[in-house]
């Protein structure tokens, strides 16, 4: 992991200031002689820059994208906890972590962060931008953002808006981490419990009936406690708290809320869309509950040079992260009309 220092004030979207921001980011392979190699993926919710260890089946050599075909760019968004500027990070004004008082972070925030990080590394295009459910927003956020500097776009589960769905949801998990004793209190543990209850929800929305019944349900009939789901769900929770902080899963589902390609561009999604020019590769699921196939076909309907992949997966919204061979073969397929 590598570390961008930007020591200048950087204006946030929602009108607050940070005096300075750092970005943690990892690369692989080298930048072939005219700069045209590079892939650039935005991580999800609560992943880090690491994309080759959470993204395997795709990321990796002898993978779809290959360190020794692509210069490979993942870096941590502004918020999260992985080494980017987050609500753990010290306040340059007091000498104490920010906790409650960072401030209100939007996915055009984070990608405004991402486009220094490629000025820092004097990258002039980027070949492909991928990005799969919050990193799509980044994604496509970059993409009006930067209009010519990026050529090819592949977007997985993912939405031209946050839906009121996706919004109810995040709001009944920071209702969760805000009915912790401990959230107020300033420290790096605050929350913990809710943060625990707030991964159970989203694993509902992750997965869905079919996969939690036919992956979760008991061989024993006889019992009447202590089942295999509950057990699933304590674990996934379990697993989030010992990894992340309360703290930046409740800022960034309020981010993710924040996603409207067409705020402050006229309000019309279709309009904004029909002015992309990449090439673009969609990937919906037909069993996702979270961002549902019907958020993909709106994007291939509006983006002029698109192609729509449907995947009939079991595994829900998750299945952008679990179906790495099926996803490889149509990527490579695709990339093989669309090579640098």
């Amino acid at each position: 992991m590598e570390y961008f220092n930007y020591p200048q004030p950087f204006a946030l979207e929602c009108g607050d200031t940070l005096s300075g921001i750092t970005i943690a980011y990892n690369t692989y392979g080298e930048l072939n002689d005219d700069k045209s190699n590079v892939v650039w993926v935005c991580h999800a919710l609560t992943a880090n820059s690491n994309v080759a260890e959470w993204w395997t089946g795709i990321v990796g050599s002898n993978h779809v994208i290959d360190p020794a075909k692509y210069f490979i760019v993942c870096a941590n968004i502004l918020g999260s906890c992985y080494g980017s500027t987050g609500p753990l990070s010290i306040d340059a004004a007091t000498g104490d972590p920010y906790y409650h008082n960072f401030p209100f972070i939007t996915i055009r925030d984070m990608v405004e962060a991402h486009i220094l990080l490629r000025q820092h590394l004097q990258i002039p295009s980027i070949f492909l931008l991928i990005g799969g459910s919050m990193g799509g927003y980044q994604a496509l956020e970059w993409c009006i953002m930067e209009t010519g500097i990026i050529r090819n776009m592949f977007l997985l589960a993912t939405s031209a808006t946050e839906s009121a769905w996706g919004i109810a949801t995040h709001t009944a998990q920071r209702l969760s981490i805000e009915a912790d004793g401990t959230w107020l209190t300033s420290n790096a543990t605050a929350g913990a419990k809710g943060l625990k209850a707030a991964r159970a929800i989203g694993m509902l929305t992750y997965r869905n009936y079919n996969i939690m019944v036919q992956m979760q349900s008991d061989a024993d009939t006889e019992k009447i406690d202590h089942f295999k789901a509950s057990s699933y769900m304590e674990h996934q929770g379990e697993k989030l708290v010992s990894r992340f902080n309360a703290f930046s899963y409740w800022l960034l589902t309020k981010s993710m809320d924040s996603h409207h390609i067409a705020r402050g561009r006229g309000g019309k999604v279709a309009a904004v869309l029909k002015n992309l020019s990449q090439h673009t590769l969609i990937i919906g699921i037909t069993s996702d509950i979270l961002c549902p196939l019907v958020e993909q076909e709106t994007l291939a309907s509006y983006i002029p040079n698109s192609d729509l992949v449907v995947i009939d997966s079991e595994y829900g919204h998750d299945g952008f992260m679990v179906e790495s061979v099926i996803i490889s073969q149509h990527l490579s397929s695709w990339l093989a009309v669309h090579q640098f």
